[in-house]
């Protein structure tokens, strides 16, 4: 794209220097070239031999070429600044799609970690819970010696269970 530019800018600095040095035109299949106010058909200065009829159709012919070139010098600008409008879209379209995978990795990532934190509170209160009702019971004395084994082994499962998820945390 900063090639096309630099193309083009070198092509309207030629077509510009063309515009302000000699003209070359062609009327009746002569070809006549301007210089400022006089007309020159290859090394010869007829601007004083032609009849004005014939100066007006070269003048208006080098009116015609100057009007045709401004409009391609036109075209060629806007074209320019078509390309670059498009290349200026393409990295805008390439930054919000990379904006958007960035979103949705952070969405992802945000809901991996409310998953791991439910799953922390929901660890906790049920370690919590099973350690109260186990210190009532044994507080009760309605334990027998397998009853609290079978229940010392559950809440180490709980404890073991709560630690893992504090550490995913």
């Amino acid at each position: 794209m900063k090639y096309s530019i630099t193309f083009f800018s070198t092509v309207l600095i030629a077509l510009a220097s063309c515009t302000l040095a000699a003209q070359e035109v062609t009327v009746n299949e002569k070809v006549y070239e301007i210089k400022e106010a006089l007309i020159f058909q290859g090394e010869t200065d007829v601007t004083e031999t032609l009849t004005v009829e014939e100066k007006s159709k070269i003048r208006t012919a080098l009116e015609t070429k100057q009007k045709e070139m401004a409009r391609i010098e036109k075209e060629e600008i806007q074209k320019a600044a078509l390309e670059k409008a498009a290349a200026d879209y393409d990295v805008a379209e390439k930054q919000k799609k990379e904006a958007e995978k960035a979103l949705k990795k952070a969405e992802k990532a945000q809901k991996k970690m409310d998953k791991v934190k439910a799953k922390h509170t929901k660890a906790t209160k049920v370690h919590r819970s099973t350690v109260e009702k186990y210190e009532k019971l044994k507080g009760k004395g309605k334990l027998s010696p397998v009853d609290e084994a079978k229940w010392l082994k559950k809440m180490e499962k709980l404890k073991a269970k709560m630690l893992k998820a504090k550490s995913k945390l």
